[in-house]
């Protein structure tokens, strides 16, 4: 069973850093958009020196050369899982893996978003299928372009894993323990749910990093997504 990989989301390395401190064994953690840009690869080298394993989180989209030359220079930080947008398309995704040749960096595919409905997909997407339909479809792309899984909510996890293999990972964010407010998330699951649901690895960002206590916060999460 995979960790829990805690979403970091602090604007600064100071905020990083204090956070960490608060654990003493190794952990698997993102680093998204607002902290990278803030920071760069230098926070990267900093948490890998802490001995923790990184998911980063910087859904790349663009063509297909600019995707490949960018995920080059992203493989030599030796992060463990990076990400491109599915939507990009099947010829940028195979370039994105083609950066990352000489790596052994995961490399996954975000299908849609899990802060998106599917009355938004129909509306700003103009995409009129199911959203499941549209996850499945992206993830078979990402499949077939060679990659390694994808972003997905945990309500798409099992049908990916059936069609997809369960060697392909699917790494689902909006996980919330019970009683914990949603925030800008809309398909959500707890931690338990996830496992029944076929997740390979969860990500959790403010039940852990805003919690009094996120050391006690993420062992309590950590059990009930291992079923101890």
């Amino acid at each position: 069973m995979s960790k829990p990989i805690i979403a970091l989301d602090f604007a600064s390395k100071q905020q990083v850093e204090e956070f960490l401190m608060q654990f003493s064994k190794p952990l698997f953690v993102k680093v998204g958009m607002e902290l990278y840009y803030q920071e760069g690869p230098e926070l990267i080298r900093y948490i890998k020196s802490l001995g923790h394993e990184i998911f980063l989180d910087l859904k790349l989209h663009d063509i297909p050369n600019t995707v490949e030359s960018a995920m080059r220079g992203l493989s030599k930080l030796g992060v463990d899982m990076v990400n491109v947008h599915a939507a990009g398309g099947f010829e940028m995704m195979k370039a994105a893996k083609r950066g990352l040749a000489d790596s052994d960096t995961k490399l996954i595919a975000v299908t849609q978003l899990t802060s998106t409905s599917e009355e938004q997909m129909h509306e700003d997407q103009l995409i009129y299928v199911s959203l499941e339909e549209s996850v499945l479809h992206y993830a078979k792309r990402a499949m077939q372009a060679g990659l390694d899984g994808v972003v997905c909510s945990v309500l798409e996890a099992q049908a990916i894993g059936d069609a997809c293999g369960q060697e392909f990972l699917r790494v689902t964010p909006g996980i919330r323990p019970a009683g914990v407010l949603a925030d800008d998330q809309k398909r959500i699951a707890t931690p338990a749910q996830a496992r029944e649901k076929g997740s390979s690895h969860i990500v959790v960002g403010r039940a852990i990093t805003k919690a009094d206590n996120p050391s006690e916060s993420y062992s309590q999460i950590a059990t009930e997504w291992s079923g101890q």
